[in-house]
């Protein structure tokens, strides 16, 4: 019995952790992207530990997967009610509230999106409560090759982390290069990387171009 009630535990950890629902709810207007929406109040919202990829807008070009991971997004949460669990910060510089999300039928938005392979772990301190349930929902993406994962990310070459921000870069960055030893780890491919819960720097290290099949109406 004690090793069942542990089960049972353990699986609604995985599908949606404790507290979940004791948080209000909020309703989504309008989804963004596979990682941002505005609520019906205005206000901007952005799941923690997850970064999907870029839809196309004057600031960014469109990356592999961008309408794929809105699109599913929209599925999940669009005109529909969601509650919002905080971590220690509540919103980013851009004043967007931060939150862990759920829907009505208590599903893990943010484990989600990246499970099904629409988004990548991100690391961002000091809002890692659930960061080893995230890196796991990840890794088993990568595993079965799902979404941004299908195409595999086995490119061998040295890449150099950050043990303090989780972030990747090329020897050659200029960010890497000022990194203390103390904080540095070496990889030897990207996926080594991503495997270890680190996400790529966007200055040194950009999404490839997009590719015809990922052309959405919005693009």
């Amino acid at each position: 019995m004690k090793s069942l009630i542990v089960l049972i535990v353990c699986c609604t950890l995985l599908w949606c952790p404790l507290g979940a629902l004791a948080q209000d709810g909020a309703y989504v207007q309008h989804v963004i992207d596979g990682d941002t929406v505005v609520l019906r109040t205005g206000r901007h919202l952005r799941y923690i530990g997850i970064d999907a990829p870029e839809i196309f807008h004057k600031e960014n070009t469109a990356q592999p997967f961008g309408y794929a991971a809105r699109d599913y997004n929209r599925q999940l949460v669009e005109n529909g009610k969601v509650f919002l669990v905080f971590d220690r910060e509540h919103k980013d510089g851009y004043q967007r509230l931060l939150a862990y999300v759920y829907d009505k039928d208590q599903r893990f938005i943010n484990r989600l999106m990246l499970l099904h392979g629409y988004a990548y772990y991100l690391y961002v301190s000091p809002n890692t409560r659930y960061h080893d349930l995230l890196l796991q929902a990840q890794r088993t993406a990568m595993k079965e090759g799902r979404g941004i994962w299908e195409q595999g990310t086995a490119q061998k070459n040295i890449f150099i982390g950050n043990t303090k921000s989780k972030r990747f870069h090329l020897p050659a960055c200029p960010f890497g290069k000022r990194l203390k030893y103390r904080n540095r780890i070496e990889f030897h491919s990207k996926r080594e990387a991503f495997w270890k819960g680190y996400a790529p720097c966007k200055r040194c290290l950009p999404v490839g171009p997009l590719r015809p099949s990922d052309r959405g109406a919005g693009g």
